[in-house]
């Protein structure tokens, strides 16, 4: 399954240096001037999971494949972007095809980097953006109202419902609220994922300071942290910088520089891990003498439809699937350890799959 998180933000903010770490790339140019990246470049990026590691020497396993994100450097927007200025349109677009929105908000003073509003304010910052999001969301759902009403005319029941979200969406909208804060039922879900709206994207702030606030942050971060809270979204601090220096040191002496700049991991993991979160994903595995495998699924996915992950014959067929816990797994010591103490179940197609499950399915041909 793919899961895009499309990193965004104002221009001079670190963003293709954010992802040209996390890819462990040049592929993102970055550049002191707005709009450096014009196409948004795409890279994949496996999940840091411990779990995984674990599994693969119980099961003496081959090879180790981790689950993976993928993130979409989105050039910088700037104010008026929802009516084309700078390469709006463009960048719009681009963010209408991913899942989630990695918003990087400047966090750090440097008077080297210019800064496209003349002063770091990172609260500021994310008006702007936010509000040309908005003003691009009112001008797509408007422009659909006439089309939809004459259909309703026409007795079409689907454009009723799809008109009532769009009215409750513009209400929204119009008080300058974004549109993922619109009540609705589990039913509507699908309706209004499909109006393509660039504000019902869930958000995660990416506080970029400098190197020195990257263990404990700064005044700049906790506001935007306090900013977040009031949304009900997630917030985390990284360094940038710190970021691309360690993605390009070889990873046995990449401990030691975390070590001598006071961080346990790199920032990049806890970014990959909210991002994870963000989109209310969780990870079972397959583990065997070949490999151990994580993959990845929207939680409250049942049995069947994991399986179809993995292949679509395997969903198309199902038949049970055979389960660990994770930690059951560990403590008996691997399959056969479970297995003779009772701790593999025999789960159904209504049985829906838990973070760290060890599955081995079986299906009909």
């Amino acid at each position: 399954m793919g899961f895009k998180c499309g990193i965004v933000g104002l221009p001079n903010v670190g963003k293709s240096t954010l992802f040209n770490a996390l890819t462990e790339t040049a592929a993102a140019q970055a550049a002191n001037y707005p709009f450096c990246t014009i196409e948004p470049n795409v890279g994949e990026v496996a999940v840091p999971d411990s779990r995984l590691d674990v599994l693969a020497k119980l099961a003496k396993s081959a090879e180790i494949v981790p689950t993976r994100l993928t993130f979409v450097d989105i050039a910088g927007l700037v104010r008026g972007a929802s009516q084309g200025e700078g390469l709006g349109n463009q960048f719009l677009g681009n963010i209408r095809e991913v899942d989630a929105i990695a918003h990087v908000v400047r966090c750090f003073e440097d008077p080297d980097v210019v800064h496209v509003g003349g002063k770091v304010d990172p609260v500021a910052d994310i008006e702007t953006v936010e509000t040309e999001l908005m003003l691009a969301d009112l001008d797509s759902l408007e422009r659909r109202v006439d089309a939809l009403e004459k259909k309703i005319r026409g007795n079409d029941k689907e454009a009723k419902e799809t008109l009532d979200l769009v009215n409750r969406s513009l209400a929204l909208l119009r008080e300058g609220k974004p549109a993922r804060s619109v009540e609705r039922k589990a039913e509507e879900e699908k309706l209004f994922h499909s109006l393509g709206l660039l504000t019902s994207l869930p958000v995660l702030y990416v506080c970029n300071v400098e190197e020195a606030a990257a263990a404990t942050g700064n005044d700049y971060s906790r506001m935007v942290e306090e900013r977040a809270k009031q949304e009900g979204a997630a917030a985390v601090v990284i360094s940038a910088k710190i970021e691309a220096e360690i993605a390009v040191l070889p990873r046995g002496e990449r401990e030691d520089y975390l070590a001598a700049v006071g961080l346990k991991e790199p920032g990049l993991n806890r970014l990959i891990r909210a991002g994870y979160g963000l989109l209310h994903l969780v990870t079972f595995f397959t583990a065997g003498p070949k490999e151990s495998r994580a993959w990845t699924i929207t939680r409250g996915t049942r049995a069947p439809q994991a399986a179809g992950v993995i292949h679509t014959d395997f969903e198309h067929g199902f038949i049970r699937a055979e389960t660990i816990a994770y930690d059951d797994y560990v403590v008996t010591g691997g399959e056969a350890g479970a297995r003779d103490a009772g701790k593999m179940r025999l789960e159904g197609k209504e049985y829906i799959v838990a973070d760290g499950d060890v599955m081995h399915f079986r299906f009909a041909t």
